[in-house]
């Protein structure tokens, strides 16, 4: 016998129930599906069990079709880690689709989209170029960067459109891959949003910092344009526009976060706009500034994976949607 004063609770007078009385969060018919080799795109995910990630895939693509079928804006906001793992043809695909209505980005994605368009490759090994001085001393990408800063500065230009326009311009060899020269030739909103002194570009000699300042200022201000339109309408009530964070961590939530707020003030009403972000890992930033500060309940989701798995499965269950 134990000398401490607690002894083995007694079971004996548990209250039970039967487990047909009980509610369930999961149940057979939920199950996921098994698709026959060669299945069609929509078979592969219609298998998909209902639930977190496949729930919230789903609940993001209603909201992307919902906001196109009524002419409300999709914003694809990003980082550059999509473009180095090969993901560009998706969000290309989507602007000509007419899906993704604006594009919002920072200095990294202007770098690597550019540099796949005209030289077809980019993303260089860091570890090793940091060592001996080399790491980001493109001249190309600083000669090209400059004549983008002298258009913005000449015709008042966003950075984002300067980039883009010049792509489309100087018919660079792989400009069909490059997301800020499709936005261009879409006649879309395509911003930029520069942290001074992060980009390969601010080493450059020629680097004018008023001109970046001033076009990427321009940018924040086109795309606060763009949030402020994110509502619904008096034609479609129950459909606001939606805002896609995909792949930043840091800047492209900020940014969001500014522009709610400046839109706010000046009297829009967000409630009815879907968030979401889409990242291969959980960060602070894109959880609070995009999926749950700035919308009602409900209309924020996050999706967890790795984006050269998850957006293909994103564009694909969009393009079944839309048909």
């Amino acid at each position: 016998m134990s000398k401490t004063r607690y002894q083995p609770i007694n079971l004996d007078e548990l209250s039970t129930y039967s487990i047909g009385k009980r509610s369930h969060k999961m149940e057979v018919g939920s199950l996921a599906g098994l698709p026959s080799k060669g299945a069609s795109g929509a078979e592969l995910l219609d298998s998909l069990p209902p639930y977190l990630g496949a729930k919230a895939l789903r609940a993001v693509v209603r909201a992307i079709v919902t906001a196109h079928r009524h002419h409300r804006p999709v914003v694809w906001a990003m980082g550059a880690h999509l473009i180095k793992v090969g993901c560009s043809p998706i969000v290309v695909d989507l602007i000509e689709r007419g899906v993704i209505q604006a594009v919002a980005c920072n200095g990294a994605v202007a770098i690597h989209d550019l540099e796949l368009a005209t030289s077809g490759a980019t993303s260089e090994e860091v570890a090793d170029s940091i060592r001996d001085g080399s790491f980001g001393m493109v001249q190309e990408t600083f000669d090209f960067f400059s004549a983008a800063g002298n258009l913005a500065a000449r015709e008042e230009l966003g950075l984002g459109e300067a980039l883009g326009r010049l792509m489309c311009e100087r018919k660079v060899r792989y400009g069909e891959r490059s997301i800020l020269a499709a936005a261009s030739r879409a006649d879309i909103p395509v911003t930029v949003h520069v942290a001074l002194g992060t980009d390969t570009v601010h080493m450059s000699p020629t680097a004018d910092g008023a001109q970046i300042g001033n076009a990427s200022l321009r940018d924040f201000r086109i795309i606060c344009s763009v949030v402020a339109d994110l509502g619904a309408t008096s034609e479609a009530p129950s459909a606001g526009g939606v805002w896609l964070n995909v792949g930043s961590a840091v800047v492209m939530p900020e940014v969001f976060l500014k522009a709610v707020a400046v839109a706010r003030n000046l009297g829009a009403d967000l409630e009815r706009m879907t968030t979401a972000s889409l990242d291969m890992l959980r960060h602070y930033r894109p959880h609070a500034n995009v999926v749950t500060r700035p919308v009602a309940s409900g209309r924020g989701h996050e999706i967890v994976g790795q984006h050269e798995i998850l957006l293909p499965l994103l564009r694909q269950a969009i393009v079944e949607a839309l048909d």
